[in-house]
């Protein structure tokens, strides 16, 4: 098996960014109203739209809930997003490969 990862030559928006671009902007809410929406602190949204925090499975189950937008195809982008953060670093993190005796 190869060690090297496969690239895919594209780097996944955060799941805050699209939430912001793609769903809060065409339907012209702001962070105040759309916090109100899913029953959660302003900052709590704040700091997924600006990309400060990771979606979470409940911010996801809300936004499903109030929005219509698939739970799991957001926790999906937000896992490649973090798959994606985690390869970039790959080179400060010091493992060797194990080799069985």
């Amino acid at each position: 098996m190869s060690e090297e990862p496969i690239i895919i030559g594209m780097k996944p928006s955060h799941p805050g960014e699209f939430v912001r671009q793609e769903v809060l902007a065409p339907l012209d809410l702001g962070i105040a109203k759309a916090a109100e929406i899913l029953s959660v602190r302003r900052a709590t949204l704040s700091d997924l739209i600006n990309e400060k925090a990771a979606l979470s499975p409940e911010m996801a189950l809300r936004i499903e809930k109030a929005i219509g937008l698939d739970m799991d195809t957001m926790l999906r982008m937000q896992a490649w997003h973090d798959a994606t953060v985690m390869r970039e670093r790959a080179g400060n993190i010091n493992v060797q490969r194990y080799q069985p005796a």
